[in-house]
């Protein structure tokens, strides 16, 4: 996921992308675990793809302030 996607989204549809983010999170560290996973480098995109949405999401939420 590119930046510039994440913001082109909403607010609303950033928080939903948060939460399926982390929910993919959560199932990767699940098969991790379980010796099921077969891309561990998933793991670092999703955490990476948390971030950015975090990010701009505070961003946003600043420029609204402002």
């Amino acid at each position: 996921m590119k930046a510039e996607d994440v913001r082109g989204l909403s607010a609303d549809q950033l928080k939903d992308k948060l939460v399926d983010l982390k929910k993919e999170q959560f199932n990767l560290r699940f098969q991790k675990a379980t010796g099921q996973l077969e891309k561990s480098s998933r793991i670092d995109e999703v955490r990476k793809d948390i971030a950015r949405v975090k990010t701009i999401a505070r961003q946003k939420a600043a420029e609204a302030k402002a």
